[in-house]
C-alpha cells in the first residue's frame, strides 16, 4: 500500500529511445481529463511517497505505475534541473532515462490517455511554436497557451520549459554516447 507523504517535491522520468531509423524519440503521456493537470502532455512522474527510496526512485515507480515501463529496462543518463509546477506549488525533479527501443506499452487508464513519442526533432522547430488553445474539462472554452502541437495535442506548461532545457542538449549531443 501506498504511504503518502507531505513532501512538496514530485520526479518525472524523461524516457528516450532511438527508432529503427536512428531517430532519437522521446516519450510523453496524456493525462485523463481530471485533477490539476487534466488532458496535460506530460512526461510520467508524480508526487514523492514516503515509501520512496530517492528522487529516481519515484520518477521510476511513477513510470511503472502510468504507463507499465520496467524499472530494470531504464538506464538513467542525467538528472535534470528542477523545474517549478505552478498549479501545485511543487519542485519537479526530471530525470534523462535511456530505454530499449519496441517497448509496449500498459498505459493506466485512471491516470493515461495516450502514450506519445515525438521525435526530438519535431519538438525543436521553432515554426510550430506559438499561442496554441488547449481545451480540457477544466477549460472547455479553452486557454491560450504558449506551446507546440503534438499530434492534435497542445504540449505547454512545466512539460514544455523542462524541454526548452533538455531538447536543444539533446540535439548538440550531450549525451549522445549514453544514448547510442
Amino acid at each position: 500500500m501506498t504511504t503518502y507523504s507531505t513532501d512538496p517535491r514530485a520526479a518525472v522520468l524523461t524516457p528516450v529511445y532511438r527508432d529503427g531509423d536512428g531517430e532519437l524519440r522521446i516519450v510523453l503521456i496524456v493525462r485523463t481529463d481530471h485533477g490539476h493537470h487534466g488532458g496535460q502532455l506530460a512526461f510520467p512522474g508524480g508526487r514523492v511517497d514516503a515509501d520512496d527510496e530517492s528522487l529516481v526512485a519515484t520518477a521510476l515507480r511513477e513510470a511503472e505505475e502510468e504507463i507499465g515501463l520496467d524499472p530494470s529496462v531504464v538506464e538513467i543518463v542525467a538528472e535534470l534541473s528542477p523545474v517549478r509546477s505552478g498549479p501545485t506549488n511543487m519542485d519537479v525533479y526530471a530525470f534523462l532515462g535511456r530505454i530499449p527501443t519496441g517497448l509496449e506499452w500498459r498505459p493506466n487508464r485512471e491516470e493515461v490517455v495516450e502514450v506519445l513519442t515525438p521525435t526530438v526533432a519535431e519538438l525543436w522547430d521553432p515554426a510550430i511554436r506559438r499561442e496554441h488553445l488547449f481545451t480540457n474539462a477544466r477549460w472547455p472554452e479553452g486557454l491560450l497557451v504558449d506551446g507546440i502541437p503534438v499530434g492534435d495535442r497542445v504540449l505547454w506548461g512545466m512539460t514544455l520549459r523542462l524541454l526548452d532545457d533538455l531538447v536543444p542538449r539533446l540535439l548538440a549531443g550531450e549525451w549522445a554516447e549514453a544514448l547510442r
